[in-house]
């Protein structure tokens, strides 16, 4: 006999004029949660990216590349064992890893193309080679990157692949569209698409940044531009293809969309066929200049539309420092205020302070020390920027983790063997983390790291009132009851009551934070749904006790059907 048809309580509740029935679809889940599908993350009315239960996170990565410069694998990987290193960057309290590729070995994986070459230390890495032993034969470079996926998983640090260029090669990325002389755009959506069908079912790699700083400036070497038009070159429509590519596969992937290099001054009679922007005459030109992929003035009059996948977007500039390029923003003694007026509230920082968009800092970084910066203007720019971040809740990854990055430097050295502290502890205050410094992972359950300086996102939550950057770690008091949604000591359809009531009126009869934990005894991890209600109900039917919460649904089911 159905539950339903044994009781008559609750069966529906009649509130202020409103009848609210018991099955009320979850909230903010797309998929069914479970190991590998309650990480995925979405972007709310806010403007905020929310996990599964709409609580914020705080994305505070950095980059690593390598697959995108023709080693087929990270880089140092040469000479250092990966897996430590993997660990290594966990454990410094990064929760994401953007990995530069380019089209060309996503094709070459997805056809099974040998490797052209591959550089990796099979005495530092004996699980990276085919028969697992010191000085043996190297994997294929896509089984390694499983491995680097697998290593990610165990780490609680998820991974976001970033197109850097159509052809493998170290100075792809100049290359200033997502198509070249070698992969069309067609090439380009047919590797996004296979990747985002291949990892569907794996919450490790949680978004696709599209294309790696698309620019030019109408000379000649080809030019990215944002109108609603469907030219080639249009990067807003492409995005929106690449976008379509990857969501049709897996709708609970963010879709990470950069900028462009220029737009028009079409208040001075600027168009897309202006001669080229003069940076030694900016701002005498016909165009808006800014950083490769970091403009996104065209964004504010034709934003990318995603259709019904729209809560998947999220903006990406970049932005350096004086070292990388002397910009005019640089000439005066710059200041927050100064760099918001002359470049980045108009450029960039207008999504975020209007609440149109969220931000991904997607490349930010550089040299700190004295011998690079005698004048101390990258780093002033850098804490500038940093602190900015840390205010707007801008989410970011850090440029870079490689040592080989020549006009920024990385967060190690001696051939990937030594971590640049200085530097480090420079960034650390925008990493993720706790009042008590844990570092907070991406991941429901697994903790950041393996040595115990970071905790999971579920550990994060119980025992935080309100979604911070920083909270108390969890005591005694925050236990779970499962079940006493309404905060009595007790489980008894009052707290089936409460948790209609909220769903019916979450204005007026919203449970707590501790409630909303409670209450969420069905499928855990799905948010509080009728099905939680139902499933106190079967405590009072008889057909089940609390003790057997958190439950299954299909174990709940059979429990009442039966």
């Amino acid at each position: 006999m159905k539950l339903l048809e044994k009781l008559t309580v609750l069966a529906s509740v009649t509130m202020l004029g409103v009848s609210t029935a018991v099955y009320i679809p979850a909230k903010n889940t797309n998929a069914a949660p479970d190991e590998y599908h309650d990480d995925w993350l979405h972007v709310n009315e806010n403007a905020e990216i929310v996990d599964m239960n709409g609580n914020p996170v705080w994305i505070t990565g950095c980059n690593w590349f390598g697959y995108n410069v023709g080693s087929q694998v990270f880089d140092g990987v040469w000479s250092q064992n990966m897996h430590k290193m993997l660990n290594d960057i966990a454990d410094h309290g990064f929760n994401l890893l953007r990995v530069p590729m380019s089209t060309e070995i996503l094709l070459q994986w997805k056809n099974g193309d040998p490797d052209p070459m591959i550089k990796i230390n099979e005495w530092e890495n004996p699980e990276l080679t085919v028969e697992g032993v010191v000085g043996g034969t190297p994997m294929y470079s896509f089984d390694i990157w499983n491995k680097a996926v697998e290593w990610c998983r165990e780490n609680g640090m998820k991974i976001m692949i970033d197109i850097h260029s159509a052809t493998t090669a170290s100075s792809g990325h100049q290359v200033p569209l997502w198509y070249d002389n070698n992969f069309s755009t067609d090439d380009w959506l047919e590797a996004l698409e296979w990747f985002a069908d291949y990892y569907k079912d794996d919450d490790t790699i949680i978004a696709i940044d599209l294309k790696n700083e698309p620019h030019g400036k109408n000379d000649g070497q080809g030019m990215a531009i944002w109108d609603d038009s469907t030219a080639e070159n249009n990067w807003k429509y492409a995005a929106e293809r690449g976008a379509a590519a990857v969501l049709g596969k897996n709708p609970n992937l963010l879709v990470v969309v950069e900028g462009i290099e220029v737009y028009p001054k079409f208040e001075e009679g600027g168009t897309w066929n202006s001669p080229p922007i003069d940076y030694s005459r900016y701002p005498y030109s016909d165009f808006h200049g800014a950083w490769w992929g970091a403009n996104f003035r065209g964004a504010r009059e034709y934003p990318v539309d995603l259709g019904e996948h729209q809560s998947q977007l999220v903006y990406s500039p970049h932005d350096y420092g004086p070292l990388v390029y002397a910009q005019t923003w640089f000439e005066k003694d710059f200041t927050t205020q100064t760099l918001l007026d002359d470049y980045w509230y108009d450029t960039w920082a207008y999504l975020i302070e209007e609440k149109i968009s969220p931000l991904l800092m997607g490349e930010w970084g550089g040299f700190i020390d004295e011998q690079h910066d005698p004048t101390g203007n990258n780093k002033k720019w850098m804490q500038l920027l940093r602190d900015y971040m840390i205010d707007k809740h801008i989410h970011h990854t850090f440029w870079c983790f490689n040592e080989n990055s020549g006009d920024t430097g990385g967060l190690v050295y001696d051939n990937f063997g030594k971590w640049d502290e200085e530097k480090y502890e420079f960034v650390k205050p925008s990493l993720w983390q706790n009042e008590s410094g844990k570092f907070i992972s991406l991941d429901h359950k697994i903790p950041l790291g393996q040595s115990g300086s970071g905790i999971s996102l579920s550990d994060y939550y119980i025992g935080t009132e309100k979604p911070e950057t920083t909270a108390t770690e969890t005591t005694e008091s925050d236990i779970i009851n499962f079940g006493d949604a309404n905060l009595d000591g007790k489980v008894t359809i009052a707290d089936a009551t409460a948790i209609i009531q909220s769903l019916g009126n979450s204005d007026e009869y919203a449970l707590s934070r501790q409630g909303e934990i409670n209450a969420d005894v069905v499928d855990n991890g799905d948010g509080v749904t009728g099905v939680d209600a139902n499933a106190i109900q079967a405590i009072e039917a008889g057909f089940i006790s609390q003790t057997d919460f958190p439950i299954d649904k299909e174990v709940l089911d059979a429990a009442i059907n039966n």
